[in-house]
């Protein structure tokens, strides 16, 4: 089956540019010029990759996001036009997995498309590293299933890498450049604080104390051996 992508921008220019740059690639291109109609397109083409501009008419980027997390953890990069650092680490805390500022270069998107999904595939067809149990979490690699005092707990796939490097780790600190590089690949060149932002909401999810943060140098994983 050819890889999905969709394309959520109200500027003709930019979706007619990403497109004829995507196409010859192989993808499969859907495109939706307004918020409610991207959430839409969303449902019912279930794509494997979703490039979402933050300013749309109708329902904005941000708000279409929260929703689109609700239930789907599909690879979302997130076009948007503000400089501000806050507006990046709002669209990171959302639920965004990446994020390109316009104006950009349509190879450099499509560059940053190519190897999230070969990071996705790549996840998708390996073998995991079988069953990691702790006092108090439960980490099935092949299933991708965490249970944290057997309740199940609902991870997207980058918190679930994030938390399986941690946890291949335990006790040991990982800087945010290491976890960058494991779990988002060695050509992410976005903002580092994206692992801050993804490993609040694990910590938020698993709750307890399990992901330290060591001051200045990165973050440990210390639940007990069971």
């Amino acid at each position: 089956m050819p890889t999905k992508i969709l394309i959520i921008d109200d500027e003709p220019s930019i979706v007619t540019l990403v497109s004829a740059y995507l196409r010859p690639e192989g993808y499969e291109v859907y495109t939706a010029a307004d918020g409610l109609a991207g959430l839409k397109a969303a449902k019912a083409y279930k794509p494997d990759l979703i490039v979402l501009d933050l300013m749309l008419p109708g329902l904005d980027g941000l708000e279409l996001l929260s929703r689109l997390r609700r239930e789907s953890d599909v690879y979302v990069i997130l076009l948007t036009a503000r400089t501000e650092e806050t507006d990046k680490i709002v669209g990171l805390s959302v639920g965004a997995d990446d994020y390109v500022t316009k104006p950009f270069s349509p190879r450099e998107l499509v560059a940053r498309i190519k190897s999230a999904l070969r990071r996705l595939q790549a996840q998708d067809g390996a073998v995991g590293a079988g069953l990691m149990h702790f006092k108090h979490v439960r980490i099935d690699s092949d299933s991708r299933i965490v249970t944290v005092d057997g309740q199940p707990v609902d991870l997207t796939a980058i918190e679930f890498n994030l938390l399986k490097n941690l946890a291949e780790n335990r006790g040991r600190v990982l800087t945010r450049e290491q976890l960058l590089e494991k779990v988002w690949g060695g050509s992410y060149f976005g903002d580092i604080r994206v692992v801050d932002v993804h490993l609040g909401h694990v910590r938020q999810k698993l709750g307890g104390d399990f992901i330290t943060t060591v001051r200045a140098v990165g973050y440990r994983f210390e639940d007990e051996q069971a």
